[in-house]
């Protein structure tokens, strides 16, 4: 088992504040070394993750927040 496997399964996951109150639109985010973020569907908790630099993460955020990724 590799170093970022090992990370994942021990990450601390928290859920959206905007997720969808019904759990349709769940999405959970995990703080990683380095600044790294992981982000996963919590309807899926088994299946993939995409981990993100730090600075990719920056930028996701900020686009999100301007509301201009549709």
């Amino acid at each position: 088992m590799d170093d970022l496997t090992r990370e994942l399964l021990a990450a601390r996951w928290r859920k959206s504040s905007l997720s969808g109150g019904d759990g349709s639109d769940c999405v959970e985010v995990a703080a990683l070394s380095g600044g790294r973020r992981a982000v996963r569907d919590t309807k899926d908790r088994t299946g993939p993750a995409l981990v993100l630099s730090a600075d990719a993460w920056s930028a996701l955020t900020a686009v999100i927040k301007t509301g201009h990724l549709a």
